[in-house]
């Protein structure tokens, strides 16, 4: 089964009104790339990002949050969850991440999911950047090729939470990051 499919279905049956809802982690990677491993819909949990124009309109985010609190209540028992909701302030994000969101296709009746671009969830990647995160990096780097020069651009003009650990651990990775582009877009030239 997919977990984070099962988690949004439920989470779609006690909206009262169509919403969006930005992903990621690794319900992102389950959802949003079509060879994904298994192991990634095998997450407990779906993580989203949610729009500070988003969290201002009291009146649209009021049903999401009954429903979310539904939706956990149902799930209790299997041990899925739809906690960890994060202000885009909160997440390393590029500025435009909003604007550059992909469409996770899936057949919902009042809930449109998103993913952010592939180059946006490296960077959320970065803020911890522990093994689990480097792997997921590497399987997005072979999903989408991006230039070391390219994410150098993007890590410039990121936008970091107010935190000092995320933000060294930002910095840190960065190296290890440029390392694995290079290597995967060496890989994809050698075999075209």
């Amino acid at each position: 089964m997919n977990n984070p499919l099962r988690i949004l279905q439920t989470l779609d049956r006690h909206l009262g009104r169509p919403t969006e809802l930005t992903v990621f982690g690794r319900a992102a990677l389950a959802l949003g790339y079509a060879n994904s491993p298994a192991e990634f819909a095998a997450t407990l949990d779906v993580d989203a990002i949610l729009p500070l124009a988003w969290l201002e309109s009291e009146e649209a985010s009021q049903d999401f949050w009954e429903a979310q609190q539904r939706t956990n209540a149902d799930l209790e028992p299997t041990g899925l969850y739809l906690t960890h909701l994060f202000r885009e302030t909160d997440v390393i994000l590029t500025p435009d991440w909003v604007s550059q969101r992909v469409r996770i296709p899936l057949t919902l009746a009042r809930l449109t999911v998103f993913r952010p671009a592939t180059l946006d969830l490296i960077l959320t990647k970065m803020g911890r950047a522990d093994a689990n995160d480097l792997a997921d990096i590497r399987f997005l780097l072979a999903q989408e090729p991006i230039s070391a020069e390219e994410l150098g651009a993007a890590f410039a003009r990121a936008r970091l939470p107010d935190l000092p650990e995320i933000q060294e651990r930002f910095r840190a990775t960065q190296p290890t990051v440029l390392a694995l582009a290079r290597s995967i877009r060496a890989t994809f030239s050698q075999g075209t």
